[in-house]
């Protein structure tokens, strides 16, 4: 089975940083794009950022300047580094990861993490 998993979330006071990380683990061929979502209360998913098997990365423009998205292929891990953090950034942040399961045939599918809970004080 192939599974994702987020962990760095917690407590942070405005202007801190926390570092996020979502480890893809299971029968994994390849992982294509990876990206990172958040919903807070009330509030729909929202897009934070992407980032391609080659690299190239997209963020939203709330975040821009402020998180820096990452990964290491070789450890199947996705990382993002959060600086600067606001009140309005508090949500569950969410990892999605699109993934060739080397045991399920040639059709890639998207895999998403339970979620790891950012909250930042004022």
């Amino acid at each position: 089975q192939v599974q994702v998993v987020e962990s760095g979330g917690g407590l942070v006071q405005a202007g801190g940083s926390l570092r996020l990380s979502c480890a893809a683990k299971g029968s994994i061929f390849r992982i294509n794009a990876m990206g990172w979502y958040r919903q807070a209360p009330g509030k729909q998913r929202e897009v934070v950022a992407t980032i391609t098997s080659g690299g190239s990365t997209n963020y939203a423009d709330s975040v821009k300047g402020r998180f820096t998205i990452s990964r290491d292929n070789a450890k199947n891990t996705m990382y993002l580094q959060m600086n600067r953090l606001k009140p309005e950034d508090t949500a569950v942040y969410l990892c999605d990861a699109d993934i060739f399961d080397g045991s399920a045939g040639l059709t890639p599918r998207h895999y998403w993490g339970q979620g790891t809970q950012v909250t930042v004080s004022s």
